[in-house]
């Protein structure tokens, strides 16, 4: 008896006392039937001022995603509270439908700053801005074809960058699902807007073939690819065109590290306007493509 009144003191305890109080999450997650967890751990590269996001890389999630150096949600801020660059720590991933986002981070030592990898070295080259000339680039099709960006110059290109192997809800798989969204949108459209290509290009030129793009791609797209293809680049094709676009991949080490790029091409080749991260709406890529097409027939009327 004596035991159980303890039992029960300390649990009143507890709730009167804000040291007892589970951490809440400052992140908004919505129920999700589907939502799955995975027990994992990295090694932390970069920490937000806010600790909103940190950047681990984090080892192979067998049957989920492999290696990967992602900026990830944290649910609780103050779980980062005394992390550093190059701890090494476990934490919980949580993905649904539409996002992701870690807790339950404890910190397990510290790595050598050559055990952890060095960041990609910032590159020299100036970034490109809306009214410049895209560089042109070859691209492998999910048909097997090999295309240049030139080949549909005449027409506006919106193009982004993914891989399949991908799974977090809100990283390629949600601009798969914009790029879906803005597909039927504009294929609905007027006549004088269906001069449009879009291109999903993957960087993972060793695992993406044309047969994974093509099964790939039929997840979000149908079989039908009239106006949206996916394709893959080579290493050294990515080498020349991200840091333009402020694109930062990387592969190291068995893994991969890489933000989100969406940029919307005027028939003429120059860069209509840039897209960054995963913020940006199917409205506002349709938009884009349409006023893109829209100025470059009015600066034809004014031409003639």
């Amino acid at each position: 008896m004596a035991a159980k009144f303890l039992l029960i003191v300390f649990g009143l305890l507890c709730l009167s006392s804000s040291g007892c109080k589970q951490k809440e999450s400052t992140v908004e997650i919505p129920a999700d039937p589907n939502e799955r967890t995975f027990a994992t751990r990295g090694v932390i590269r970069e920490i937000a001022s806010d600790r909103q996001t940190a950047v681990i890389r984090h080892e192979e999630i067998p049957g989920y995603m492999p290696k990967m150096v992602m900026k990830l949600t944290v649910a609780n801020p103050d779980e980062l509270l005394g992390l550093k660059k190059n701890d090494e720590v476990t934490f919980l991933l949580h993905a649904n439908q539409s996002t992701h986002w870690i807790d339950t981070i404890q910190r397990i030592g510290t790595i050598t700053e050559q055990a952890a990898g060095s960041d990609p070295a910032p590159s020299p080259s100036p970034e490109l801005k809306p009214g410049d000339l895209m560089p042109d680039f070859e691209m492998t099709t999910e048909t097997g074809a090999r295309i240049h960006l030139s080949d549909y110059r005449g027409q506006v290109v919106a193009f982004t960058f993914i891989f399949t192997r991908c799974p977090l809800p809100d990283y390629c798989p949600q601009m798969n699902r914009s790029f879906r969204q803005a597909y039927e949108g504009l294929t609905e459209a007027s006549a004088n807007t269906r001069n449009w290509q879009l291109l999903s290009i993957s960087f993972d030129s060793e695992y993406d073939t044309p047969q994974v793009l093509a099964n790939y791609a039929q997840a979000y797209r149908g079989r039908e690819n009239d106006q949206w293809l996916f394709a893959v680049c080579s290493q050294q094709t990515l080498k020349a065109i991200g840091p333009p676009l402020d694109l930062a991949f990387a592969q190291e080490q068995g893994s991969f590290s890489h933000n989100l790029r969406t940029v919307v091409v005027s028939p003429n080749g120059k860069i209509h306007i840039q897209f960054d991260g995963n913020t940006w709406t199917p409205e506002a890529l349709a938009n884009a493509i349409t006023e893109a097409a829209t100025q470059e027939t009015e600066d034809a009327i004014k031409v003639e």
